[in-house]
């Protein structure tokens, strides 16, 4: 694997920006960090590939840990045709993504375990962005949050059965959403935590009590805030009320505005820290798709003003978000520049424990997106990839 250095760029480290810098990887691993002027006074050796990003910002790749599909691939073909992780995987790097959590949907019968068995085979095959490992959307969900999931495909608390989950992806779960309410929910989190599983609350219909209950069993993050969860009321927090109460709570937030009004946050931004905030697109198998039919768990969708919804009901079946576009949205909502990338690559890193990801620092993985912001759009457009030192894209 060839040195890349990319120089003439504003470096977004994960901590702070810095203009005129150059960032050198080597090995997999940011090997440094310098500014331009050190830059025009280095040598490279022979076979170092440099770049002039012409002005460009260099930051931590985008990491997706709640993603369905993309661009008519996603998890739900991998009981069938479980190489669609690996297109999904090319797909997204294109999209600025460098690591993702591809996001399983409960399944009914002994399908999910199936599934898991299938795809986790191909974890580390990847030529795009590296898949991490799997999130589960469920199975111990709350039947009154379904949103678009079937309720033939939730299960009670099962020990047993999570622990086939376990088995059948080889160990590769690394964060799953769980409703906190459920009976012998915290059994199930102490056996997660052990396992090193992250938990998040999410189709929850939990009651203030038992978020604060799921807290204490270690269940700290949210899944998709304001969505598919109990509303704050005046005489019980319940789940809103819980994750904006408590600052140790970290949630994730689609940014698509259309998931939750623009205003709202402003609110979240208010009231937590903004290292607790971390961006996801929940994307559908169809996000972005060129052709053929639009199918999301199984079910035709029509994508309407931003949104997928199911054809045969019009319920919202799920967003079409990128983090690009999630990125962009956020600095409209009122983040910076510098906080809507943190909440798409160092805070995800933070709270799903990826120890050498989410940061431009010497020894950490060389996961790197290299955009321009529109002037007039505020859109992003991607020019390189590089996932764990390795070119995947680049218009230079």
């Amino acid at each position: 694997m060839k040195p890349i250095c990319l120089h003439n760029g504003a470096v977004l480290s994960g901590f702070a920006a810095m203009e005129q810098c150059a960032v050198l990887a080597a090995d997999g691993v940011v090997s440094d960090v310098f500014s331009e002027r050190r830059f025009e006074s280095k040598r490279f050796d022979s076979d170092t590939l440099v770049l002039d990003v012409e002005g460009a910002y260099i930051a931590p790749g985008f990491i997706d840990t709640h993603v369905h599909g993309y661009g008519g691939c996603g998890t739900e073909d991998a009981e069938r045709a479980p190489e669609s992780l690996l297109e999904m995987s090319r797909l997204l790097a294109g999209r600025g993504v460098t690591a993702f959590n591809p996001t399983f949907y409960p399944l009914e019968g002994g399908r999910l375990t199936a599934a898991l068995r299938a795809a986790s085979p191909f974890i580390g095959k990847e030529q795009g962005a590296q898949i991490m490992g799997f999130h589960l959307e469920g199975p111990f969900l709350s039947p009154y949050k379904l949103g678009v999931q079937r309720p033939e495909s939730l299960s009670a608390v099962d020990l047993p059965y999570m622990e086939r989950l376990w088995e059948a992806a080889g160990g590769h779960i690394v964060n799953m959403t769980v409703a906190p309410e459920l009976k012998g929910m915290r059994e199930l989190a102490l056996s997660c935590i052990k396992k090193g599983i992250v938990l998040q609350a999410g189709h929850t219909d939990a009651r203030y009590e038992h978020m604060v209950e799921g807290m204490q069993a270690g269940i700290l993050h949210a899944t998709h805030m304001f969505n598919a969860m109990s509303r704050m009321d005046h005489r019980n927090p319940n789940a809103v009320g819980a994750v904006l109460i408590h600052p140790e709570m970290s949630c994730e937030i689609i940014a698509d505005g259309l998931h939750v009004h623009p205003d709202l946050y402003k609110l979240l931004l208010r009231d937590k820290s903004v290292d607790k905030i971390v961006l996801v697109t929940d994307a559908l198998k169809p996000t972005d798709q060129a052709e053929g039919p639009l199918i999301a768990n199984g079910e035709a969708v029509e994508f309407r003003g931003g949104l997928f919804y199911r054809a045969a009901d019009g319920v919202i079946a799920g967003s079409a978000l990128s983090m690009a576009r999630g990125v962009r949205n956020l600095c409209a909502f009122g983040f910076t520049l510098e906080e809507a990338v943190k909440t798409a690559s160092y805070n995800p890193a933070q709270v799903m424990r990826y120890a050498n990801k989410g940061a431009i620092i010497p020894g950490r993985d060389a996961d790197i997106t290299v955009f321009r912001v529109d002037p007039a759009s505020g859109d992003l457009d991607i020019l390189a990839v590089l996932v764990r030192g390795r070119l995947v894209k680049s218009v230079f």
